[in-house]
């Protein structure tokens, strides 16, 4: 009798879960129809279904929001806003100090570093139900002016059937493998500064690659940084700059082609 009602609650908890609709981060990528446009939504109003909510905080930092409640912000580095907000996961980089910190809130249920021992990297691949997130390993130039070796990641987040992924601190165009095991992202942060990360060029260039329908730059220092990487890149995508912080996304939204979203980076403040 004991096992039978033990075996009743584990099927009530599964059935008020949040299931992941599959992405296709892994598939060969095909067309998807039906572009429409991106919502734009403050971060603290309900996210719609099937949607993903995507609010630039700062230089790397983004937090991304479900229809289900889930918050997971971006190389955190401690400090997001005003807001009394405490993420569910957050994900961070060691290249530089304004990409983790080594003190997040103890309340925070996941924190996930992108890197491991010293040229060893790590590997995530945390299931919450509504969303996976993952990370592929690159290099980075360490602070002795060498190589550590996986001392970067790429987090993909997989959500509402989108594949979402950050590309971090990265210090160089992806292998061919790195490129495989990231897949199809339907959205993508790139670092855009052209000079801590990577040459403007070699970034267009993995942007070329990935053709992933939203492209939002991120890592910039001025405006002035930020258009060197537009003037360079609108001949391959369009760009779309509409003053605002954040946008929703879905699978039915993505745009027909590549396009570049500027998001403005604004902490997150409670508006009454």
């Amino acid at each position: 009798m004991r096992w039978a009602v033990l075996a009743l609650l584990v099927i009530a908890e599964g059935a008020v879960a949040q299931e992941r609709r599959p992405s296709h981060c892994i598939a060969i990528a095909n067309e998807t129809p039906g572009i429409q446009y991106l919502h734009k939504a403050a971060w603290q109003d309900p996210v719609s279904e099937f949607s993903v909510r995507i609010s630039y905080v700062a230089h790397a930092s983004f937090l991304l929001q479900t229809h289900g409640g889930l918050n997971a912000v971006t190389d955190f580095t401690g400090f997001i806003g005003g807001a009394a907000l405490i993420p569910d996961v957050v994900t961070m980089n060691h290249a530089h100090s304004t990409h983790w910190t080594a003190h997040p809130d103890p309340a925070i249920p996941h924190v996930l570093e992108g890197w491991g021992e010293f040229g060893q990297g790590i590997d995530h691949h945390l299931d919450l139900g509504e969303m996976l997130i993952r990370n592929v390993s690159t290099d980075i130039r360490s602070a002795y002016g060498g190589v550590e070796e996986r001392g970067n990641s790429i987090f993909v987040f997989e959500v509402e059937g989108l594949c979402i992924g950050h590309l971090g601190h990265l210090h160089h165009v992806p292998s061919d493998e790195q490129f495989a095991a990231l897949g199809r992202l339907d959205v993508v942060m790139a670092a855009v500064d052209g000079g801590t990360t990577m040459p403007l060029p070699e970034m267009i260039s993995v942007l070329r690659r990935l053709k992933s329908s939203v492209i939002i730059p991120m890592h910039w220092f001025s405006d002035y940084s930020l258009e060197r990487f537009l003037s360079g890149i609108r001949n391959d995508f369009p760009v779309e700059r509409d003053g605002v912080s954040e946008i929703e996304v879905s699978l039915r939204t993505l745009p027909d082609r590549p396009t570049v979203v500027v998001l403005e980076p604004r902490y997150l403040i409670e508006l009454e």
